[in-house]
């Protein structure tokens, strides 16, 4: 690749727009769209269907071919691949003073449903082909140690126009035929972060693939606390991030929505808001832990009071032990446990009084042993529009909207059946994953009428019977905070 080449490529602004996506027949069964791929260059798949049990297919698809390769992005002062124009030319100056020759790119992040668009830039150096990439390590040798940090960039991940490939597996569960039901699971335990496989084994699915975000940013042996709302079996074992998208679980039905929760400790008159369920505390809150839990309660010179499964206090103890089986714990420091030690004295009840809100809806969820729910990351696709909702879950960076990850995506059509999939990515040369845009685009092109995105990244993992069968980034399975289960009865 020539250097006219690169100077071409690398000066056209990067700008995705939702375009228009063939639909599906609106409420007849989830038949596979006949449309070309909608990611890239549109190309005609390749598509093969195993059926799985009555009602639910998995479709593997490919798309597209390899024609990206690889550049060296120039690191701005923050740490990041991108800044303002002035920080990007000063680099441009830098790296010409070692000898290189570099490339100022405008970047336009797309405007999204929730949050404008963006322009930045990017410091590019070079160009090489897919099978060069120890060329472009090089560079990055040479930039370092004339003091500028840089890093290798595979350039089908950037969001811009692309070929691909892309590796995509779709799990359809059809409506009208699906006799089975759906779940979550936390694993073995709230903290605990367990594989797919090892969660869809244990319980005995047909199907399932890896659920909401979990707390990386924790103490070690807690990062399997979901970062949102988690149900299971009817019980709150997270708390929601309010207005932050969902999918709830009951029976044979999925339905995606925004919700918020609220949690109240009630002691005779006196009432105590609970800040958080089964996670770290910190200073002067209220947290409730339950025998899901699968930690000890923080050992920060709190106060634990012990509950029985009615709410009778049956122990006030120093905090730092485990939860019991068939109790739950209320935990607290400053404030909080000065109102536990004075209401939380043995024989006493403390009423918890948990709410689940369905915002769309404007009614509260039921909180019945059927009842599950995964918290979601990302809005994609609501009422058969593409609408991204990204700033509103905290999501709204150039890395994440614009640029390509591997993707766990979740859609619900008109007649009420639910589409998973997973889009494969950071491969380069097999596949390049999707923004957030093409995400729900893709979710549109399948049907989808409400979509929402789950964690993704490493993250991403679908099994099928007993079987891992997409490719997770990371080169194998990841450890996740929970999973969607389609379960047989």
């Amino acid at each position: 690749m020539s250097r006219r080449a690169l100077a071409a490529g690398l000066s056209m602004a990067t700008v995705l727009t939702a375009a228009a996506v063939p639909a599906t027949a609106d409420g007849l069964a989830v038949t596979f769209p006949a449309a070309k791929f909608p990611l890239g260059v549109p190309s005609v798949p390749t598509k093969t269907v195993t059926s799985v049990a009555p009602g639910i297919d998995l479709w593997d698809i490919k798309a597209g071919s390899a024609t990206d390769g690889y550049t060296v992005t120039v690191l701005m002062p923050s740490g990041r691949d991108y800044g303002m124009q002035p920080t990007a030319e000063a680099k441009v100056a830098e790296v010409a003073a070692t000898g290189e020759t570099a490339t100022m790119q405008q970047i336009v992040r797309p405007k999204v449903a929730d949050a404008p668009s963006q322009t930045v830039y990017m410091v590019r150096v070079g160009l090489w082909k897919l099978e060069e990439k120890d060329k472009a390590a090089q560079t990055v040798k040479k930039l370092k140690d004339a003091g500028i940090k840089a890093k290798v960039d595979f350039l089908g991940d950037d969001g811009a126009k692309t070929t691909g490939p892309w590796d995509v597996k779709v799990v359809v569960i059809d409506a009208r035929k699906f006799r089975g039901s759906y779940g979550a699971t936390l694993g073995t335990s709230v903290a605990k972060r367990e594989t797919v496989s090892a969660m869809a084994k244990a319980q005995g699915a047909l199907a399932a693939v890896n659920g909401g975000f979990f707390n990386i940013h924790t103490a070690k042996n807690l990062r399997g606390e979901p970062v949102g709302i988690s149900i299971v079996g009817g019980r709150l074992l997270s708390e929601a991030v309010p207005g932050r998208s969902a999918v709830v679980l009951k029976g044979r039905t999925a339905r995606v929505t925004e919700l918020k929760s609220t949690v109240t400790a009630i002691a005779g008159g006196q009432r105590l808001a609970v800040a958080g369920v089964n996670r770290a505390s910190v200073a002067e809150e209220l947290v409730l832990y339950t025998e899901e839990y699968g930690a000890k309660t923080p050992a920060d010179n709190g106060t634990d009071v012990v509950l029985d499964a009615a709410g009778k206090v049956v122990g006030l103890r120093a905090s730092g032990a485990a939860v019991a089986k068939g109790t739950q714990v209320l935990h607290g420091t400053g404030v909080a446990a000065e109102w536990l030690n004075a209401n939380g004295t043995e024989g006493a009840t403390i009423r918890i009084d948990t709410k689940v809100v369905d915002i769309r809806a404007g009614r509260a969820l039921k909180l019945t042993p059927d009842l599950h729910v995964i918290g979601g990351n990302v809005g994609l696709v609501r009422n058969g529009h593409v609408k991204v909702m990204a700033k509103r879950d905290g999501h709204d960076s150039v890395n994440m909207i614009l640029r390509r990850h591997p993707r766990t995506l979740l859609g619900t059509t008109k007649n009420g059946s639910l589409i998973l999939a997973t889009i494969d990515g950071r491969q380069p040369g097999v596949t390049v994953g999707a923004s957030f845009i093409e995400a729900a685009q893709f979710m549109r092109w399948l049907g989808a009428k409400q979509a929402i995105n789950l964690d993704g990244g490493g993250s991403t993992a679908m099994v099928v019977g007993s079987k891992l069968v997409n490719r997770p980034s990371d080169g194998r399975e990841r450890g996740v905070g929970d999973a969607l289960l389609v379960l047989p009865r």
